[in-house]
């Protein structure tokens, strides 16, 4: 059973940084590619960051939004997910989600129940 726990959300003031986790558990972790995504009141999830699957390299793609703030990490070993945010801003104020990845990396199959993150001063 595919189980993503999200943690490490809450209250940060505009230039925080926050540093999310997800511990997961059910699958090979390292046989897929993860992702961060997000979901602000009123507008669509969105991905805001995604990490191949390791095999000789680990690439990552970052939403323009959140390029050069956030970094999108994960350790094999601990079968755990980070998102490491700099420099929030009340635009990141959402719902940010960890997701499983297909084999073929295509589309998001599994998500955890999110973690909320607020920005605001």
């Amino acid at each position: 059973q595919v189980q993503l726990v999200e943690s490490g959300g809450g209250l940060a003031q505009p230039g925080d940084s926050l540093r999310l986790s997800c511990a997961t558990s059910g699958f090979t972790f390292s046989g897929y590619a993860m992702g961060w995504f997000r979901q602000a009141p009123g507008k669509e999830r969105e991905l805001v960051a995604h990490i191949s699957k390791s095999v000789s390299s680990t690439y990552t793609y970052y939403a323009d939004s959140v390029k050069g703030r956030f970094t999108i990490s994960r350790n094999n070993a601990k079968n755990t997910l980070w998102l490491q945010m700099d420099t929030l801003k009340p635009d990141d104020t959402a719902l940010y989600y960890c997701a499983k990845f297909n084999f073929d990396g295509t589309r998001a199959d599994y998500w955890g129940q999110g973690t909320q993150v607020t920005v605001s001063s």
